[in-house]
């Protein structure tokens, strides 16, 4: 890796320009979340039922007594051993959060169709103290676009595209709000590169010099492990 190599003044007026675009993709993500903020509601009228760690929990019991709930779709299918790999790289960022978001009355959940004694096994394994629910037996998954039968595969719609996907489960995050008389309305989900965001560690490899370093592989994220599988 070559780089130009100049005095620290130089150094200065090059980063100066880079601020200046900096400044400019901040204000533009700032105005793209309000626009976000002003997307129109949908009404959740479906019950649906999950096993979590204290029993069976509805949608609206996910709240958690909050008004706000983001949920992460994590990929682990109900007959995998283990989940996603690339999920739990995202699922690595969010113990550390879920104090931060509740003081804004936002509750975090995971929700995977993999039975809950996996989910717990796995969870546990991983170190992970986030919530974290089955959506075994109900149509959670299928309904926000992220659990899909083999025959559904090839024409999926993901990502708001009938492109089709590679797996029976897909990532993704989706957000509700529960209003006063306890409706829940459906407010927003993204997936696929808009779940980037997320991702606290590829924030920070967008700050070195090498960046991500997936340019010569096979596929983006093929470097990544579960991080206890890196074997150092």
């Amino acid at each position: 890796m070559r780089h130009q190599i100049v005095s620290r003044d130089e150094w200065l007026a090059a980063r100066k320009a880079l601020l200046a675009q900096e400044k400019e993709f901040t204000r533009a993500r700032d105005r793209l979340s309000e626009e976000r903020r002003k997307l129109p509601w949908v009404i959740v009228d479906k019950h649906y039922v999950f096993d979590g760690p204290d029993g069976k929990e509805t949608l609206s019991d996910l709240f958690a007594g909050r008004n706000q709930l983001l949920v992460y779709h994590f990929m682990f299918g109900p007959d995998w051993t283990e989940g996603c790999p690339s999920c739990s790289f995202w699922a690595d960022s969010y113990n550390g959060i879920v104090a931060h978001l509740s003081h804004r009355d936002v509750s975090l959940v995971a929700i995977s169709r993999a039975p809950l004694e996996k989910l717990e096994a796995y969870k546990a394994r991983m170190g992970w103290s986030f919530r974290w629910v089955s959506s075994y037996g109900n149509d959670f998954n299928r309904d926000y676009q992220v659990s899909f039968t083999p025959d559904e595969q090839k024409s999926a719609v993901y990502n708001y595209q009938p492109n089709g996907f590679g797996s029976s489960e897909a990532p993704g995050v989706s957000v509700f709000v529960k209003g006063e008389d306890g409706q829940i309305f459906h407010t927003y989900s993204c997936y696929a590169r808009g779940l980037d965001a997320l991702n606290s560690a590829y924030q920070l490899l967008d700050l070195v010099p090498k960046g991500r370093d997936e340019q010569d592989l096979p596929y983006p994220m093929a470097w990544v492990r579960r991080h206890d599988k890196y074997g150092d």
